[in-house]
C-alpha cells in the first residue's frame, strides 16, 4: 500500500471512530507544499452535510486520527483543510520499500475488467495522415497503462476496408494500373487510381455507371472483383504494418468492415421485427423518444436506396464483441466530431439491451503553424509516414551534432527513439479535448514538458551510473535515506507514481502522467544540483545513487506505458 493510501486508510478509520461517512477520506497530494505534503478535505465535506463547523469537524477527526509513525502532527488550516507532514523516517521507509518493489509501487485493480479499445481505424487504399497520429497512439497508451493496472485488454483495429471508394479502385486496377508502381509505392498507385477514376467520372457519366456496377460486382462476390479488393487490403495492411511496427503498436483484432457486412441485413430486419427500429420516409431509423438530445436526431441504419451506414455497421460490430469478449467496457477512441454518431450508437445498444459500459474518448485536431487544420501546401493530408521519417530525420541532427563520436548506427538508433518520442509525447502531454499546434523546435527541445527533456534526466542517471562504475564506487542497491529538502521533494513525487496511474485511467488522460513525469524530471534535476551524489561519501552516496537509480527506473516505466523508449546516451 503507497503512503498517501496509508494516509487514506487512516482517516478512514478516524470517520468511522467519528461517526462520519468514510468514503470522504479522500487524501491527495498538498496544494501548497509549505502547508505539508497531503491533505483532506473532508472535514469540510462532512461538516455541509452535518451543518456544523468546519474546523469543529476537524478537531473531531484529529481526536480519532492516529498517524503518529508516518506524520508530523496533523495541522488544520483555512476552512477545514486537514493536512500531513511525512515524517523523513516514514518517508525513508516508503521509498525503500518502493525500490524493492518490481511494479514501483503501482498495485494492480482489485477487480480487473475486460476492456476493448477500438483506435487508430486507417482506411484501406489511402495513406494513413495525421489525423491518424492522436487515436493511434492515444489508443496505444491507453492500453499499456490499463493492462499494467491488471486488465484484460483487447485492441482493436477496425479498419475501413468495404465501402463506394472500391468501385473505383477496381475499375482503375483494370484499365490504368503500373504494375511496377504498385510494386514500388502501393499505396501512392491505389490512391493515383482512386483519383485519375474520379476525375474520369466528373466528366463521363457513363465511366461513372461502369464504376458504380464494379462496386455492385464487389458486393455481390463476384471472383476477379474479390481478388483485387483483396490484393488492395494487403497491399494497404502491409504498409500499415510498417508503420506500426515503427510506432511499436500492435493489436489483438483487426477486423475490418468487410467482415460484418453479412450481419447488417438480417441485423436492421430483427430490429425492425422486435419494434426498435421502424420505417420513416423509405428508410429504417432508431428514435430516441424521451431524449432531450436525440429526440429529432434518430440513428438511421439502412438509408432508403438499401444501403447501410457507419451505424449499422458499428451495431454489428458491438454484437459480435459481446458474443466473442464478453467485455465489460468498450472503449472508441476518435475524434471529438463523432460525438453525436456514438451518442446514437450507443444510445441504440441500450435499445437492444447492451449494458456493457460503452465510452467515446474524443479527441481534439492537430493544426499546423496557422493554427488550421494541418495540410501539405497542395492542400493534401501529411501523411504519417513522411511525418515519422521527418521526425527521426530532425533528431538524427541534433543527435550528431551532441555525440559527432558516437557510430552512425548508434546516432540512427538514438535518433528514432527521441524523434518518434517526440511526436507520440507533444500529443500526449495535451488535455485530449484541447488542438493543439504541431511544432517541430517546441516537441524536439531538450528544454521544458518535452519527451527528449525527459529521456535527457533519465540518461543523465545512467551516465552517473557508468561514471561510478569507471571510478569503482559500488552502485550495489543501498537504503535511501531522507534528509535534504531536494532529496524530500524528488522522493515525495515518485511515491505519487502507484496513485497517477490510476487517475489516468478514471478519465482516460495520458496528459497527467506526462505531467508527473516532467515535474519528477524537474525534481530530479533540482536534487542533482542540490545534492552531490559521486562527491558524497559513504552512506550518503550510497543512499542518494539509490534515489537517483529508482528515479530512473519510474522515468523508464513511465515513458514506456506512452509507448516512449529511453536510449542509454544522447
Amino acid at each position: 500500500m503507497s503512503l498517501q493510501s496509508e494516509l487514506q486508510h487512516r482517516v478512514a478509520s478516524a470517520l468511522r471512530a467519528a461517526g462520519i461517512e468514510e468514503s470522504l477520506a479522500v487524501v491527495t497530494t498538498a496544494a501548497d507544499t509549505r502547508f505539508g505534503d497531503y491533505q483532506t478535505n473532508a472535514a469540510m465535506v462532512a461538516a455541509k452535510a452535518l451543518k456544523k463547523n468546519p474546523r469543529e469537524v476537524a478537531a473531531s477527526i484529529l481526536s480519532h486520527l492516529k498517524v503518529e509513525d508516518l506524520c508530523k502532527a496533523p495541522t488544520v488550516a483555512g476552512a477545514g483543510f486537514i493536512n500531513f507532514t511525512v515524517l523523513d523516517t516514514a518517508l525513508s521507509d516508503a521509498v525503500n520499500e518502493v525500490a524493492r518493489d518490481e511494479r514501483l509501487g503501482v498495485e494492480t485493480v482489485p477487480k480487473p475488467k475486460t476492456i476493448i479499445i477500438d483506435f487508430s481505424s486507417p482506411n484501406v487504399a489511402k495513406p494513413m495522415h495525421v489525423g491518424h497520429i492522436r487515436s493511434t497512439i492515444l489508443g496505444d497508451s491507453l492500453s499499456r497503462i490499463a493492462r499494467h493496472l491488471g486488465h484484460r485488454v483487447i485492441t482493436d483495429n477496425h479498419i475501413g476496408d468495404w465501402g463506394t471508394q472500391f468501385g473505383k479502385v477496381i475499375y482503375g486496377w483494370k484499365h490504368f494500373l503500373d504494375k511496377d508502381a504498385l510494386e514500388q509505392a502501393p499505396i501512392a498507385e491505389l490512391v493515383r487510381l482512386y483519383r485519375e477514376v474520379n476525375a474520369l467520372e466528373e466528366t463521363d457519366p457513363a465511366i461513372k455507371e461502369t464504376v458504380r456496377h464494379e462496386l455492385v460486382k464487389l458486393q455481390q462476390g463476384d471472383v476477379e472483383n474479390l481478388e483485387i479488393w483483396k490484393q488492395a487490403v494487403a497491399l494497404s495492411w502491409k504498409e500499415f504494418e510498417r508503420l506500426y511496427g515503427l510506432l511499436g503498436v500492435s493489436f489483438d483484432e483487426r477486423l475490418g468492415e468487410s467482415f460484418y457486412n453479412d450481419a447488417l441485413g438480417p441485423l436492421v430486419e430483427r430490429l425492425l421485427a422486435e419494434k426498435i427500429a421502424v420505417v420513416s420516409e423509405g428508410a429504417v431509423c432508431i428514435f430516441f423518444p424521451g431524449s432531450p438530445e436525440l429526440e429529432e436526431k434518430p440513428c438511421l441504419i439502412r438509408k432508403s436506396d438499401g444501403g447501410f451506414l457507419y451505424a449499422t455497421t458499428d451495431l454489428a460490430t458491438l454484437e459480435y464483441r459481446e458474443a466473442r469478449w464478453k467485455p465489460d467496457a468498450v472503449w472508441y477512441v476518435t475524434g471529438a466530431p463523432q460525438q453525436l454518431h456514438f451518442e446514437q450508437v450507443f444510445a441504440s445498444a441500450r435499445r437492444m439491451g447492451v449494458t456493457t459500459d460503452l465510452r467515446h474518448i474524443a479527441f481534439g485536431s492537430i493544426l499546423g503553424e496557422d493554427r488550421k487544420m494541418m495540410k501539405t501546401r497542395s492542400g493534401e493530408n501529411v501523411e504519417l509516414g513522411g511525418l515519422l521519417a521527418e521526425a527521426i530525420e530532425r533528431a538524427l541532427a541534433v543527435v550528431a551534432e551532441k555525440n559527432p563520436d558516437l557510430p552512425k548506427a548508434g546516432q540512427e538508433e538514438v535518433a528514432r527513439i527521441i524523434g518518434l518520442g517526440a511526436v507520440k509525447y507533444a500529443d500526449l502531454m495535451q488535455h485530449r479535448l484541447t488542438d493543439y499546434v504541431f511544432s517541430w523546435e517546441k516537441m524536439l527541445s531538450f528544454q521544458g514538458n518535452t519527451a527528449p527533456y525527459l529521456q535527457n534526466a533519465y540518461v543523465r542517471i545512467r551516465s552517473i551510473f557508468r561514471k561510478a562504475t569507471a571510478e569503482g564506487i559500488s552502485t550495489e542497491s543501498a537504503p535511501v535515506t531522507i534528509s535534504d529538502p531536494a532529496e524530500r521533494a524528488l522522493a515525495l513525487q515518485f511515491l505519487q507514481f502507484g496513485e497517477i496511474l490510476h487517475t489516468v485511467l478514471e478519465d482516460q488522460r495520458p496528459n497527467l502522467l506526462c505531467l508527473y513525469l516532467y515535474e519528477l524530471a524537474d525534481r530530479f534535476h533540482r536534487f542533482y544540483e542540490a545534492c552531490p551524489i559521486l562527491k558524497s561519501e559513504g552512506s550518503v552516496r550510497s543512499s542518494r545513487l539509490a534515489l537517483a537509480g529508482v528515479t530512473a527506473e519510474v522515468l523508464k516505466t513511465g515513458l514506456s506505458l506512452l509507448g516512449i523508449g529511453v536510449p542509454e546516451r544522447m
